[in-house]
């Protein structure tokens, strides 16, 4: 587990914290031997189990050798942390030892939530063991903590008004409320400019939007409606990019809902380099709800496990548990992402990355995957992976 102390992205590049053993003499803790032992690994693209004394003496870390007195102890060691963190049972595994399994096998079926800051990033970040939770048995809820509303393209919204227009017309609904909404927008859309905040009735909309596009996808992925929940926190609900400060109000959504689930697991997008995100802002009203909840009974039983969202996976070296993910498993998911038709293919904010969200966490869940195969590690098509908060 964790602690995280926030390293700004360009600090985090630095000789002094990417690589501290190559600055000077270190303070050689768990960790950053595992971190120190890894990239000496995929330096030399050599299983850590064929890493030699020499190995590490030419490349600075011959600290580690006069330890351990020999490769073959250490290498041992860091080769079984990693394999330990593999892991097909998400929830825990069933009358099976805890002993070297990241999660607990009590109580077989747990009650889960997974956090969604946007409707779509359950699925894109985590949604083969989304699909693994189910399929095992556990009683999974997922609560999407924002609309999402501004990333629906105009040219979308414009279609659907459209649509609600000529579906009255066609069956013969005589609303004038609906008539007057739909040409409200339908009028806007036509002179909008770059930088008008959209109506409240387009923003209505184009968040109707997202929540039936999410709603596709968890039905796909197994979940009945008690177990969909759209919290619709109110910091996001400004209109533009720039958001609102959290309040209790955002932070009382969720607490009300973890109090009503009471879960032995809770998943949340772990985006910390994000410091202005709606990720970040997202994962901060998680913690505040955590700390307002932690007299709790269920707290005291529950972990939280953080994913990356679509850019980013987290480093091997601090990765607690790696779920893998088949063929077949992994097509699922792609289904899943692709219930969410307006992010695909042109999002409105795709950032500097030109691939499709499906195309970034394929190839982000096959290259870590990879990564643990060029470790010396099993071989499996992806790996979805996550790091347990320590509170």
């Amino acid at each position: 587990m964790l602690n995280f102390i926030w390293i700004p992205a360009a600090a985090a590049e630095l000789t002094q914290v990417k690589t501290p053993w190559l600055a000077g003499i270190c303070n050689w803790d768990d960790a950053l031997i595992a971190k120190a032992v890894i990239w000496l690994s995929l330096r030399l693209s050599k299983p850590i189990l064929k890493l030699l004394d020499e190995d590490y003496i030419n490349n600075g870390l011959s600290e580690l050798i006069a330890e351990y007195n020999t490769a073959y102890t250490l290498n041992i060691r860091i080769f079984n942390k990693l394999q330990h963190t593999i892991s097909g049972w998400p929830g825990g595994k069933p009358n099976a030892s805890d002993a070297n399994r990241p999660e607990r096998a009590l109580p077989a079926h747990k009650r889960v939530i997974i956090f969604s800051p946007h409707p779509d990033d359950d699925v894109i970040s985590m949604g083969g063991t989304f699909l693994r939770l189910v399929e095992q048995g556990h009683d999974v809820h997922v609560a999407y903590q924002v609309s999402g509303n501004i990333a629906v393209h105009d040219v979308d919204a414009w279609r659907y008004a459209q649509f609600l227009g000529d579906y009255a017309a066609v069956m013969g609904l005589e609303s004038e409320d609906l008539s007057k909404t739909v040409a409200e927008i339908s009028n806007f859309l036509k002179t909008k400019n770059n930088n008008d905040v959209d109506l409240p009735s387009l923003r209505k909309l184009k968040g109707i939007v997202r929540r039936e596009e999410a709603r596709s996808a968890a039905h796909f992925c197994g979940l009945d409606e008690a177990h969909i929940h759209f919290l619709d926190m109110p910091f996001y609900e400004t209109g533009g990019v720039r958001k609102n400060k959290l309040s209790d109000t955002d932070v009382n959504i969720i607490v009300d809902l973890l109090n009503e689930v009471k879960p032995h697991q809770v998943y949340a997008a772990g985006d910390l380099a994000d410091p202005h995100g709606t990720h970040r802002v997202c994962l901060d009203a998680i913690f505040m709800a955590f700390e307002k909840t932690k007299q709790e009974e269920w707290w005291k039983d529950c972990y939280l496990w953080m994913y990356r969202g679509a850019w980013h996976e987290w480093p091997i070296d601090e990765i607690e548990m790696a779920v893998p993910i088949s063929p077949d498993e992994l097509l699922k998911k792609r289904r899943a992402i692709f219930m969410h038709q307006s992010q695909k293919d042109h999002p409105v904010f795709p950032g500097n990355d030109k691939r499709e969200f499906w195309q970034r966490a394929e190839d982000r869940n096959r290259e870590t995957a990879h990564l643990y195969n060029v470790l010396g590690l099993a071989e499996y098509e992806a790996m979805e992976a996550f790091v347990r908060w320590n509170f």
